[in-house]
């Protein structure tokens, strides 16, 4: 399994980590054994040259790698973002938290609402993240991620 991972292309560093750690091109056990076409147009002196060449280009090589890597995370992070559709809240803003395994009642079937509330936001603990409260003022017992909560019409509907 190693073997055939370091000599896979990887899609972000654009060719397989072999060449990177060794800097060298990888060859299957039976290819060094028996005499086959790559080996037998290559001499000992042009092959030397062209290892120490490969030396002397190799940091440059792991340096073009690594951008390729960094370029295709920040490729990934700009598609999730974009994808995402965070929305921050306020204090006291109405909200409706997702229903999960977890935080469903006993004995729900299929037909079940997909969210519950409405609750109200009583602290913003960090970036994203928040504390919620019942209608009777009392606190649940753990934090929301934004990404489960999803904003209430019922503080939009409100006529008085």
């Amino acid at each position: 399994m190693l073997w055939a991972y370091r000599t896979t292309a990887k899609l972000s560093m654009g060719e397989t980590p072999f060449p990177l750690i060794y800097s060298s091109e990888a060859l299957i056990p039976k290819e060094v054994g028996e005499l086959t076409l790559r080996f037998s147009r290559a001499n000992e002196a042009a092959n030397n040259k062209a290892l120490l060449i490969k030396l002397d280009l190799l940091k440059e090589h792991r340096k073009l790698a690594y951008m390729r890597m960094v370029d295709q995370k920040q490729i990934m992070q700009r598609y999730y973002n974009h994808r995402t559709n965070l929305h921050y809240f306020e204090m006291g803003d109405l909200d409706l938290r997702k229903v999960t395994q977890s935080t469903r009642e006993v004995n729900t079937r299929k037909l079940r609402p997909t969210r519950e509330g409405p609750y109200q936001i009583s602290a913003i603990t960090s970036i994203g993240l928040y504390e919620l409260e019942n209608q009777d003022g009392v606190n649940l017992p753990i934090n929301w991620n934004v990404t489960h909560l999803k904003r209430s019409i019922a503080k939009d509907l409100c006529w008085y």
